[in-house]
């Protein structure tokens, strides 16, 4: 039985990212910044429309710079 409550709270659109980094380029990589802690290293490309792409992982947010408004940034949160 489903009762509406999406599985993975984290992937709410509503939630802010839990880290947040401005980027020069359109391709970014992550690990999660955590050492042993982290995940595998992802490669994401940022979509210059949208402006910013979220990790799948650890769902840190990567903002294309000049775009922080529309994707919610203030700046670096790590």
């Amino acid at each position: 039985m489903t009762t509406g409550t999406p599985r993975y709270p984290s992937r709410q659109t509503d939630l802010p990212p839990p880290e947040t980094e401005v980027v020069t380029t359109l391709r970014v990589a992550c690990d999660g910044a955590g050492g042993a802690l982290g995940h595998p290293r992802v490669w994401l490309s940022i979509d210059p429309n949208i402006g910013f792409v979220d990790c799948g992982y650890c769902d840190k947010r990567f903002v294309l710079e000049g775009h922080e408004d529309a994707a919610g940034a203030t700046g670096d949160d790590g």
